[in-house]
C-alpha cells in the first residue's frame, strides 16, 4: 500500500479540546488506549506522561503515521483487535450525522462518518469499551451537538456508566463536548 497523507484527519479544534482534557485526565500510572488516533497526536503527547500507551486506527495510513512516531498501533475497528486492560481510553469518535448517499469511500471518510444520526460508531464502542476498560477505569470521549449530547449519554447510562461533561466549547455552528465516561 501506497501512503496517502489525504487519507488522515488532521489535527483540528476537536483534536485540541481532546487533548487538552486528556492532558488534565491522565495519571503517571495509567495504561492509555486511544481509539482512532488518526495523525497519532493525542498519543504522542501523552506518551510521556503515562506508564503505557497503545492506540487503534482502522486507517492504514494514520496507523502508519503513529508508528513512525513511535506509538505502538493495532488496525482495528475500535478495540475489537486489543487485549489487555486500560485505566484511560480515549476517543474522538466520527460524530457527523451522515446519510448514505453523502458517503464516500475512502479511509479519511470513516474518520466523520458517524452514519444516519452520528452515532452509530459511538453505539458500537459503547458495547466494546467494557471488555477494555480496567476497574475504576475512566473514558474520555468527544462528541458533538450534531450527535446528540442527551442520547449519546443515554447510550451509556443505559449500560450502567455515568456521564458528565467536563467540556464543551462553541465551533462553527455547533458545540463540542469532552464527556468523561466512568
Amino acid at each position: 500500500m501506497q501512503f496517502d497523507p489525504t487519507q488522515i484527519y488532521s489535527p483540528a479544534e476537536d483534536t485540541f479540546l481532546l487533548l487538552d482534557e486528556a492532558k488534565r485526565e491522565i495519571k503517571t500510572n495509567d495504561r492509555v488506549l486511544e481509539i482512532g488516533t488518526g495523525s497519532g497526536l493525542i498519543a504522542i503527547e501523552l506518551s510521556q506522561r503515562a506508564l503505557s500507551i497503545v492506540a487503534t486506527d482502522i486507517n492504514p495510513h494514520a496507523a502508519m503515521v503513529a508508528s513512525s512516531e513511535g506509538i505502538n498501533v493495532v488496525i482495528t475497528d475500535l478495540c475489537s483487535g486489543v487485549r489487555g486492560l486500560f485505566d484511560l481510553v480515549i476517543f474522538n469518535a466520527p460524530y457527523l450525522p451522515t446519510q448514505f448517499e453523502e458517503r464516500i469511500d475512502d479511509w479519511f471518510e470513516l474518520a466523520l462518518d458517524g452514519g444516519v444520526n452520528g452515532r452509530e460508531v459511538i453505539e458500537r464502542f459503547a458495547i466494546q469499551v467494557g471488555r477494555v476498560l480496567a476497574p475504576g477505569g475512566r473514558v474520555l470521549l468527544l462528541i458533538s451537538s450534531l450527535t446528540g449530547l442527551k442520547e449519546v449519554s443515554d447510550i451509556f447510562m443505559q449500560k450502567g456508566y455515568s456521564v458528565s461533561i467536563i467540556r464543551q466549547q462553541k465551533i462553527e455552528g455547533e458545540t463540542l463536548y469532552v464527556i468523561k465516561i466512568i
